[in-house]
């Protein structure tokens, strides 16, 4: 987390690009068809992991990490480090009312100016470029973008070149309706015992289900086929 951080604040004071994501279980098992996804991933500067099953996979198979970095986390150190610094954050992503919610909680909690701009996540391939045009003029130096895997991921690769002057770029997928009170957080034990997917099937589990019960068992059967590789 300290490291993603001190990459984070030099990127934006050498105003050099940074494009972080996440990947956990159901990320990964994506990328092995989704082609796009997994350049997309596979290209950016940073990438941490999310989910406790990576940290897990990755000690089994020889590649220990040295930490999970969750990305609700990473994006609330990041709108901290915003405000300290004297940044602007842009937020892309969710319905109206949540990314207005969450734009209006921070503007209460550190300052109004932190928000650069912001809109929701419901719009077409179509509209993409002028979103963001839009996101580059703010004059933001985060943009967090809170829309699924894999279009945030994609939209972000697909308009690198109108959002170059953007200095940090990250997808933070359900993070919005955490922060806006929407859905709720799993307790500290079960984040620390890798069961907060479980956590949210529970709040979802008609919307939750087959990502979580049918990626994680992909997920474990990839990590089994590369360990009998080894």
């Amino acid at each position: 987390m300290k490291e993603t951080l001190a990459l984070v604040s030099q990127a934006i004071s050498e105003k050099n690009q940074l494009h972080h994501v996440v990947v956990n279980a159901g990320k990964i098992v994506a990328m092995q068809k989704d082609e796009a996804l997994r350049k997309s991933v596979n290209e950016s500067d940073i990438i941490n992991a999310d989910g406790q099953a990576v940290v897990w996979a990755a000690k089994i198979l020889g590649k220990p990490l040295k930490e999970r970095v969750a990305g609700i986390d990473l994006f609330e150190n990041l709108v901290h480090m915003a405000h300290e610094q004297g940044h602007s954050i842009f937020l892309l992503g969710a319905k109206e009312e949540v990314v207005t919610k969450v734009a209006q909680e921070y503007q209460e909690k550190y300052n109004p100016n932190i928000i650069a701009g912001y809109r929701n996540g419901y719009f077409t391939r179509e509209q993409e470029a002028e979103i963001a045009q839009q996101i580059a003029q703010s004059g933001a130096q985060m943009l967090f973008v809170a829309i699924t895997s894999p279009i945030k991921e994609n939209f972000l690769y697909n308009h690198r070149e109108l959002l170059k002057d953007v200095p940090f770029v990250m997808g933070v997928g359900g993070s919005f309706d955490v922060v806006s009170g929407l859905t709720k957080r799993a307790p500290v034990w079960m984040q620390d015992a890798g069961l907060e997917w479980f956590y949210r099937f529970l709040q979802e589990p008609k919307r939750m289900w087959k990502r979580y019960l049918v990626g994680n068992s992909k997920f474990i059967w990839l990590v089994l086929k590369e360990k009998l590789k080894k």
